[in-house]
C-alpha cells in the first residue's frame, strides 16, 4: 500500500468540498494525474493489485477529508468566503508552470495546441456565468426518484472531478443537489451518501477511460486541453474584488506558496 497517498487523498477531498475547485486539479499539483486516470482505468485489468495499492490509501484520504473538513470549508466559505477563495486561487496559479514543464511546451507545442488550449479554457471560464440551481427542501424521506437523482449526480461530479478545472462540487450546486450533498454528510444520513457514492465510483470508472486513451494516444493535445482547463477555472473561482484586500493578498500568497512547495516535494 503507497500509504503516501492517505495526505494526498486528503488534499483532494479537502478541494473536492469547495464549489469551483477541482481535486483533479490538486491531482496535477500533486503529480500523480496521469498515474490517477491510469490506475483507475486499471482497477479490472490484470495489474489490478499495483492499481489498487495506489487507490486504496487515496480513497482513504479523500473520505477522510470529506467527513471531517465539510464542517470547517462551510464555516469558511461564509465566515471568510473571500479569502478562502483566493487561497485556493493561488494554489491553482501556482500549479500553472509546473503543467508547462511537466508538457515542456517550448519544444512540444504548436499553433494547434494552443488553440485547443484557448478552446478548453474558454469552455471552462464559461461555467461562472451559469446559474445555481434551486435545491429542493427535501424532507428526511426522500422518493424513489429523489435517490435516482442523487445517484446520477454523484456520476456527473465524479466526471467532473477527475478534469482539471471542473469542479464537481460546482457541477453539484449548479444543479441544485450541493446543499442536500452536504447536509447528508453531516449528519451521516448514510443511505443518501451510499447512492451518490455509488454514482461517483461507476462515474469514475467509466471517465478514466476515456481520459486515460487521451494521454496515451494524443498526449500533447491532452495537456494543452488540461492546462487551458486549468487557466479557465481562475475565471470559475474568482471571488470579485477584494473587500479586505490585505487578508485576501495573504490568503492568494499563501495558496501560491503551498502550490510551490506541494509542487516541489511531488515532483523532486
Amino acid at each position: 500500500m503507497e500509504w503516501r497517498n492517505i495526505y494526498r487523498g486528503f488534499l483532494m477531498g479537502t478541494s473536492d468540498v469547495v464549489p469551483g475547485v477541482s481535486g483533479g486539479t490538486i491531482a496535477v499539483v500533486l503529480g500523480i494525474y496521469d498515474r490517477l486516470i491510469a490506475a483507475i482505468d486499471g482497477v479490472f485489468s490484470k495489474e489490478w493489485k499495483t492499481h489498487v495499492r495506489f487507490l486504496i490509501p487515496l480513497g482513504i484520504g479523500m473520505l477522510l477529508a470529506i467527513f471531517s473538513m465539510a464542517n470547517l470549508i462551510t464555516w469558511l466559505l461564509e465566515a471568510y468566503e473571500q479569502p478562502t477563495m483566493y487561497f485556493f486561487l493561488g494554489l491553482i496559479i501556482g500549479i500553472i508552470p509546473f503543467l508547462l514543464h511537466e508538457a515542456d511546451y517550448k519544444k512540444t507545442f504548436k499553433p494547434i495546441h494552443y488553440v485547443f488550449m484557448i478552446i478548453s479554457a474558454c469552455l471552462v471560464a464559461s461555467l461562472a456565468f451559469l446559474q445555481e440551481g434551486n435545491p429542493q427542501a427535501w424532507g428526511e424521506s426522500i422518493t424513489i426518484g429523489q435517490y435516482v437523482i442523487l445517484f446520477f449526480s454523484g456520476w456527473m461530479a465524479s466526471m467532473a472531478m477527475l478534469l482539471p478545472g471542473i469542479s464537481g462540487s460546482f457541477l453539484l450546486l449548479l444543479i441544485g443537489v450541493y446543499p442536500i450533498i452536504t447536509t447528508a454528510i453531516k449528519e451521516l444520513d448514510m443511505a443518501r451518501v451510499v447512492t451518490v457514492g455509488l454514482g461517483v465510483m461507476i462515474g469514475l470508472l467509466l471517465s478514466s477511460k476515456g481520459i486515460n486513451y487521451l494521454f496515451k494516444h494524443y498526449p500533447i493535445y491532452t495537456f494543452a486541453t488540461v492546462i487551458g482547463m486549468v487557466l479557465g477555472s481562475v475565471i470559475v473561482i474568482f471571488p470579485g474584488v477584494p473587500v479586505d484586500i490585505l487578508l485576501c493578498v495573504i490568503a492568494l500568497l499563501g495558496g501560491l506558496i503551498v502550490s510551490n512547495l506541494l509542487g516541489k516535494i511531488e515532483h523532486n
